[in-house]
């Protein structure tokens, strides 16, 4: 009875060894740890990447809501790089036995200052350093990359950031996808109709810190004659200096927008009914300002 007892525990435990979920090859071992922050909490969605000696990745991904993850890889030396929001980079080497287990226990992460924030007071952004680009689908298949060539800004920060505001004029004509047949198609009436809306305008007094480098940065876009609330997706990047010792600071942010909800509505469709150009336009921003004057 006893012998039966022992033999059925020790089938539970070699069930719920963490190490009977992977499939290891005869010449493969597990990594596996554990990743928290200063207060021992787990850092859910951590990234790790796992990289051989030559510095090639070999697995990576995020750490489960727990903060742990665990790689079956081939023995040999490895070099370990986890990273995540607002934690300083964490790197480490170790070695894999085969049919072994590197555990390297618990990794904390330590938190890292947030970038200075640009000092209260008018800044521009400067276009020669600067980019406003965007995606669209082609076909189903494809993306057609392009840019906006013409553009000024206006950022007004406040002794609160919160209570910055920003305003951006772009020249709809200065479109630019290096196709000019394509590029006199998206000036017409069809897309952009730049003889009737020649410019396109983004005002936004809503600037939300979303934690570390992160903002959510929420206005009125005007496009194509319609004006639309929309929340830029932003990375504060920082200050820094220039070739002549000025200061700059410097973001990128994204958003997505729809073409329906501008009435840039024209389409035409494949004979498989798939449509030529996708509803739906990524914006990419990347951006510096300097002090205005």
């Amino acid at each position: 009875m006893f012998g039966r007892w022992l033999g059925n525990r020790t089938n539970r435990a070699q069930r719920t060894s963490p190490l009977a979920a992977l499939t290891v090859p005869p010449s493969a071992g597990v990594l596996s740890c554990r990743v928290l922050d200063p207060v021992n909490e787990p850092v859910r969605g951590a990234e790790f990447a796992v990289s051989d000696v030559m510095g090639r990745k070999v697995v990576g991904g995020g750490t489960d809501p727990f903060g742990s993850f665990m790689a079956a890889v081939p023995a040999g030396d490895y070099r370990l790089a986890v990273s995540a929001e607002g934690y300083a980079p964490y790197r480490v080497s170790t070695t894999v036995t085969e049919s072994g287990h590197a555990s390297l226990g618990d990794v904390t992460l330590q938190v890292t200052p947030p970038p200075q924030l640009p000092r209260p007071g008018d800044w521009e952004i400067e276009p020669m350093h600067s980019s406003i680009a965007f995606t669209a689908r082609h076909i189903g298949l494809a993306r057609i990359h392009g840019r906006f060539n013409t553009f000024a800004g206006a950022l007004r920060v406040a002794e609160r950031i919160e209570q910055s505001a920003m305003h951006v004029v772009i020249d709809a004509s200065s479109i630019d996808t290096n196709v000019k047949m394509r590029d006199d198609h998206l000036r017409s009436a069809d897309f952009l109709d730049v003889d009737r809306f020649p410019t396109l305008e983004f005002y936004s007094e809503r600037f939300v810190h979303k934690g570390g480098n992160r903002w959510a940065v929420t206005g009125a876009l005007t496009l194509h004659g319609v004006t639309r609330t929309v929340t830029l997706d932003a990375e504060y990047l920082g200050l820094g200096n220039g070739m002549e010792g000025e200061t700059r600071a410097a973001c990128r942010a994204t958003v997505e927008l729809h073409r329906d909800d501008f009435t840039v509505s024209w389409q035409t469709m494949l004979a498989k009914g798939i449509a030529v150009v996708g509803s739906s336009v990524k914006i990419e921003l990347d951006v510096q300002v300097v002090p205005k004057g």
